[in-house]
């Protein structure tokens, strides 16, 4: 099978899911309160479930974790800087713009890992769940400090301290790592129940995301849309592989760190610009044009990668 169809084979069974989601979402019987419970139970559990035991058991021996550690949270600050640097020239409001930064940095985590798992197996999610441990921490803490000086509302360092350590992804990255570490051996039943929670976070993560799929934020303030979703797609990915390079970072690892790069934004970035008062229906707009987008954009980043 050439790469194209490998390619397609592991985004068409994304594609869909989502689409299911977004048509489940208009079903009689599956009302909100049912998608904000999947949707937590995936952020609290599932997906930590899957990032843990990823890291807790994996063979890092030919994995190049510190170049690719160092080559996506070198892309990440330097398009975060960039969009700070530009904000002036943009031409829109301190809430708008926390919106068009979230959408240039944030990632999907349901899909980025879906594909990995689809393209790579288990060396994708693995590789993935590094990406995830550089990122989550560094992101959040790029997020908050934007809204803190943009937003509306000004989170304390306090609370923002508390967020980034209760955040269930962030403790499920330290956890695993610190088994990998100190070569705490895991019941093998143990570690059969955590992977099988973490693949239910695959297809449940899906559906949340078609799930909160909305088409009518799409119209919603679109040059601010495009500029964000020109950084997501073109800007990130691009500084991503030039780091990959100077980083020496080459095969698997800068496939799946230039696959990260080009993931949609997060459907949290959303939740978070309600809270720390940023624009929410621009977000809404912006996580719903880049999941369309993803589709294109993913193919041909990895591409790029070849």
């Amino acid at each position: 099978m050439d790469r194209a169809a490998v390619v397609l084979t592991a985004i068409v069974p994304v594609a869909l899911l989502i689409a299911l989601g977004a048509a489940l979402r208009r079903a009689p019987g599956l009302g909100d309160a049912f998608w904000a419970g999947a949707e937590r139970l995936c952020y609290l559990v599932l997906l930590p479930a899957l990032l843990a035991v990823g890291l807790a058991t994996a063979d890092f021996s030919t994995v190049p974790v510190g170049g690719m550690a160092v080559a996506i949270f070198g892309a990440l600050l330097a398009v975060a800087a960039g969009l700070v640097a530009l904000r002036p020239a943009m031409a829109i409001d301190g809430p708008a713009f926390t919106s068009v930064f979230q959408g240039g940095v944030r990632f999907n985590n349901y899909i980025a890992i879906a594909v990995a798992a689809g393209l790579y197996g288990a060396q994708g999610v693995t590789l993935m769940a590094v990406a995830t441990a550089v990122s989550v921490p560094s992101v959040n803490v790029m997020a908050v400090l934007v809204f803190a000086r943009f937003g509306t509302a000004r989170p304390t360092l306090a609370g923002t301290a508390k967020a980034l350590a209760t955040n269930p992804l962030i403790l499920a990255c330290v956890i695993g790592i610190a088994i990998q570490a100190i070569g705490l051996p895991l019941p093998g039943v143990i570690v059969a129940s955590l992977r099988s929670l973490g693949q239910a976070s695959l297809s449940i993560g899906l559906l949340c995301v078609g799930a909160a799929f909305q088409p009518a934020a799409l119209w919603a303030k679109p040059g601010a849309a495009a500029i964000s979703s020109a950084a997501k797609f073109v800007v990130l990915p691009a500084v991503t592989w030039l780091a990959c390079r100077a980083m020496g970072v080459t095969g698997t690892a800068a496939e799946v760190a230039l696959l990260f790069a080009a993931m949609p934004t997060a459907s949290s970035a959303y939740i978070l610009a309600r809270q720390l008062g940023g624009d929410a229906p621009l977000m809404a707009g912006i996580t719903t044009a880049q999941t369309v987008l993803s589709a294109a954009a993913i193919p041909l980043v990895l591409a790029l990668a070849a």
